[in-house]
């Protein structure tokens, strides 16, 4: 909603209002410069009717206001109604066949489980929050049963997420990254286990899938990379430089590489912002790219001809000038660290395909990191394997701009 005007008050003044035509207001007055709400949204009407009497008046028309209103999310009890019906003769009862059910002869439905995933991997909602929630509506769910709901959803969902995997596998080019996710083990006492969530996202079909492994190293994706081939960018973590191959094409990402140079300013202000300054004319170029919809081989031509001399002449400047600093300093690090993976971030101006950096999967990323802040850890290995099949199909649904439960 756009912020109203402030009301100016004006002294009153006496109008005489001459009606030529009898005409019906057709749509609400709104306020100047406020949008019209959504016409899906259902409209409750409310009757006002003057104080004084109306006795003997004519209705010349209406005015509608309107104002956006919210009530509590509506729980109901759906009644399945089977009449049963006797068989001549006694030789037995017919009644209807019950519909499918998302647990066998539990309790919740189908869009109870739908909006349970929703809150809390959208919403970012606890289960012992909405469980609260719940008991305020009268309705109260033990821990273990709602949890026991989560896992039972997951294998309504499981052959959707597995196909998906399938297909994500199966492409060409894959922006990868991993984040931490704190897991309960009960085989260490006091202390919380930190496992990983490997995010693999395929910028071309929108799709994304996490992966959770119990650590950072290279046996996650060794094991799920097995049969990959093709394009896999990273942020320049070392476990992914094994990957690096026949089959395998790493390129890296620009952004991580200038972030280097951020930390520098305060070290070497000059060198740190020249590199800064071309490194903002490459995303230039990129924004130029994706405003004009260049198709890839477009945006390939384009990086050829304006792209790639910028960079070579970067990579000049940087051969010249590491050899003018401190090597442990910070803009020593920085120049070392782009200079080592040169190629590798220079590969996205070979292929009108592939981004010039990483930041779509680390948008990806992001309810992870706003659920840890919230729930805290997963309840299990187990529950953060589930929990990363329903952050799959989610952020699937988030890159594909569709709705995951509509209403």
């Amino acid at each position: 909603m756009e912020v109203e005007s402030p009301t100016v008050i004006v002294p009153p003044a006496i109008t005489t209002v001459s009606y030529q035509k009898k005409k019906e207001a057709t749509t609400p007055v709104l306020h100047p410069g406020r949008r019209p709400f959504p016409s899906h949204l259902p409209r409750v009407e409310v009757a006002i009717e003057p104080l004084e009497s109306v006795t003997g008046l004519k209705a010349i028309g209406k005015e509608i206001t309107e104002q956006l209103e919210y009530e509590p999310g509506r729980l109901f009890v759906k009644q399945y109604v089977r009449v049963k019906y006797a068989k001549a003769n006694g030789e037995g009862i017919i009644i209807g066949n019950l519909p499918s059910m998302p647990i066998e002869k539990g309790i919740p439905g189908p869009g109870l489980l739908a909006n349970i995933f929703i809150e809390k991997y959208v919403d970012h909602l606890p289960l012992y929050r909405q469980i609260e929630r719940y008991k305020r509506e009268g309705v109260d769910i033990t821990s273990s049963s709602i949890s026991d709901w989560v896992s039972a959803g997951c294998n309504w969902i499981r052959p959707a997420f597995d196909c998906m995997q399938t297909k994500i596998l199966n492409c060409d080019y894959l922006q990868v990254d991993e984040t931490p996710i704190k897991v309960l083990d009960r085989s260490k006492k006091g202390e919380s286990h930190r496992g990983y969530y490997w995010v693999y996202r395929d910028p071309i079909n929108k799709l994304v899938l996490f992966d959770y492994r119990k650590g950072r190293g290279r046996e996650g994706p060794q094991e799920l990379l097995k049969n990959f081939k093709g394009y896999l960018q990273t942020d320049g973590y070392g476990v992914y430089d094994a990957f690096d191959g026949k089959e395998i094409k790493l390129l890296h990402c620009i952004a991580h590489a200038r972030r280097y140079f951020d930390q520098a300013v305060e070290n070497d202000k000059v060198r740190a912002e020249y590199v800064l300054h071309e490194i903002q004319k490459l995303y230039a170029i990129e924004r130029k790219a994706k405003e004009n919809m260049l198709t890839h081989k477009e945006r390939l031509a384009i990086r050829q001809e304006l792209s790639v001399p910028i960079l070579s002449e970067m990579h000049q400047w940087l051969k010249i000038n590491i050899t003018q600093v401190p090597p442990q300093s910070l803009i020593g690090k920085a120049l070392a660290y782009s200079l080592s993976r040169w190629e590798k971030l220079m590969l996205y101006c070979t292929d009108g395909r592939l981004e010039i950096d990483n930041n779509l999967v680390e948008n990806a990323i992001r309810p992870v990191a706003i659920g840890r802040k919230n729930y805290l850890f997963a309840g299990s290995h187990d529950a953060a394997q589930r929990a990363a099949m329903i952050y799959s199909m989610l952020g699937t649904c988030k890159m594909r701009g569709a709705e995951p439960f509509p209403g």
